[in-house]
């Protein structure tokens, strides 16, 4: 890749010959990156068995495994690389329920997930086969699984409307006024409704709760867990971020280093299970503000960005427990609102990719029905039997030559390079 030369100081419109926009944006990055997204991440930990102090641990672990994994990929690679939990996949987990085995099953499937996300990188046929898996049934098993979990704010407005009125009236301003910012400022509105609601309940909050502790778990394994948890996870995971990240530093000019990057991620995720984190990823929606136009004129310098957001990443690990201690103390149904909230944007998303070539929405629409079903079955959760589902309406569809083969769209995977083609 063709890189430009760095500007001067006066090309670059600074007084000096530091250029600070990569470092702002960086820390943009990661603020955006955390504030949007940590609720999805506590009530996906807390629906397959995580206690409080469980879940502020993978918090943690996650926001440390991102960090270090950042600075990592953007110090070796030069290219504004930025990675992020895998939200899709916490939401998938807030769907799935508490798998037979209950939360040391979960870190289990956690585990798999990351040896999954590793041979990835490593096995240039698992990339192959996990491209034959349909774009539009992976994000319709997404929307599935986001369906319920975005119902929340709306349902949350019949039994605690007083609470959660001010953050979805924030959250709809700050997306007509500033649409990035939308979700951490409904945030920090929801968290004033938190300390009003402890104030006027006259309850306090320890100052132990603020520290931040990794919780370890010991595993288990279970086929239940890797059908319901790992599988799925794993595929939203590479579907849902590591593709759209791929091609957002594409359409920047920047090749994604891919197998260093599944490497980082999946020993990363592997590293941070047993304290509960499920999985990280390369970043998707983020990493524009690390690449783009913000992070300098200088392109060369711009994976300066990517660093300084591992940075921020590690400084705000410090104050993941204090957040998840606040967030506890909410009333019923605020974490769901919020996590609802935030993922509207990759609903809408989703539902958008899985139907949008007209010949084929059949099979899509019975994913997207069976994984918003909350179906379980032999102790595995809706989205891998919505996935199936999907898959044999597909082929049986196919058979009677509603649709030819040949107009399938895979993902398709070149080694070294990772995924290329659509991405929807």
């Amino acid at each position: 890749m063709a890189k430009s030369s760095p500007l001067n100081s006066h090309q670059a419109g600074q007084p000096s010959g530091f250029d600070s926009r990569p470092v702002v944006a960086g820390i943009v990055t990661a603020l955006v990156g955390f504030t949007s997204s940590f609720a999805v991440v506590l009530a996906g930990l807390k629906a397959v068995g995580a206690d409080p102090a469980q879940a502020a641990s993978g918090l943690l672990a996650l926001t440390l495994a991102v960090g270090v994994g950042v600075l990592l990929l953007a110090w070796r690679s030069k290219v504004p690389v930025t990675l992020a939990w895998s939200t899709p996949g916490a939401a998938l987990l807030a769907a799935s329920g508490t798998a037979d085995g209950g939360w040391p099953a979960a870190v289990g499937a956690f585990i798999a997930t990351g040896i999954l996300i590793a041979l990835t990188g490593l096995v240039p046929s698992l990339g192959r086969l996990m491209s034959r898996i349909p774009t539009t049934l992976a994000q319709a098993m997404l929307a599935g699984v986001l369906l319920q979990l975005c119902l929340a704010p709306f349902k949350a407005l019949g039994s605690v409307p007083l609470f959660v009125a001010p953050v979805i009236i924030c959250w709809l301003l700050m997306m007509k006024f500033a649409p990035r910012w939308a979700v951490p400022a409904a945030l920090l509105v929801a968290l004033g409704v938190i300390g009003i609601s402890i104030a006027a309940g006259g309850s306090g909050l320890g100052a132990g709760n603020f520290l931040p502790a990794p919780v370890w778990t010991t595993p288990t394994f279970s086929l239940q867990a890797m059908a319901g948890i790992a599988l799925p996870l794993f595929v939203v995971t590479m579907a849902s971020q590591n593709v759209p990240g791929v091609a957002v530093l594409r359409s920047f000019g920047y090749e994604t280093p891919w197998r260093p990057s599944m490497l980082v991620t999946g020993a990363g995720t592997l590293l941070g299970a047993p304290f509960g984190g499920h999985a990280i990823n390369l970043a998707a929606l983020s990493a524009a503000l690390a690449a783009g136009e913000e992070a300098g004129s200088d392109r060369s310098r711009r994976w300066v960005a990517g660093f300084t957001s591992g940075l921020a990443y590690l400084v705000l690990a410090a104050f993941s427990a204090a957040l998840v201690t606040v967030v506890n103390a909410a009333p019923a149904g605020m974490l769901e609102a919020v996590a609802g909230l935030a993922l509207l944007g990759t609903l809408a998303a989703a539902v958008s990719s899985a139907l949008a070539d007209a010949e084929d929405r059949i099979a899509p629409s019975v994913t997207f029905l069976m994984a918003a079903s909350g179906l379980a079955f032999a102790g595995i959760g809706s989205a891998f039997w919505a996935l199936l589902a999907g898959l044999a309406v597909r082929s049986l569809l196919v058979q009677r030559g509603d649709r030819s083969p040949a107009d399938e769209k895979p993902v398709r995977t070149v080694r070294g390079s990772g995924p290329r083609g659509p991405v929807r």
